[in-house]
């Protein structure tokens, strides 16, 4: 079946701004490699340390949004057989999901920039 045609507009990057928390977490976890669903879950609940813990079906609905916009794909390249089960579904950013979240990610630097000049937000010890 032929994937959804979608609105030119929606190819330019700042057409998908700004990102919800979940999508960008989504984004964050396929950062480095392509990852099943569950391992998408595990990564974002690792780095909340909790705060986000996400249902599977919250989990695919907002993946088959970010597949419809064209941010992320499903992928045919797997692990080896032996770390791999054959039912998961793998899924990685394409060239425009990566070009979004890292316009994603310099938005909310400057807004943290932002928050530290009027002395909202200053760092703990050890962060910068």
């Amino acid at each position: 079946m032929p994937a959804p045609k979608r609105d030119k507009q929606m190819d330019d990057p700042q057409a998908h701004l700004p990102l919800t928390a979940l999508a960008f977490h989504i984004l964050l976890a396929l950062g480095e490699e392509p990852l099943h669903g569950y391992a998408i879950i595990q990564d974002i609940e690792e780095r909340t340390e909790g705060a986000m813990k996400l249902r599977s079906g919250t989990l695919y609905t907002a993946i088959r949004r970010l597949e419809a916009d064209g941010l992320l794909t499903a992928t045919d390249r797997r692990p080896a057989p032996d770390r791999d089960d054959q039912r998961r579904n793998y899924f990685r950013l394409t060239a425009l999901g990566r070009e979004v979240a890292e316009l994603e990610s310099r938005r909310l630097a400057g807004l943290l920039s932002t928050a530290r000049n009027r002395r909202l937000f200053q760092p703990s010890q050890g962060e910068s």
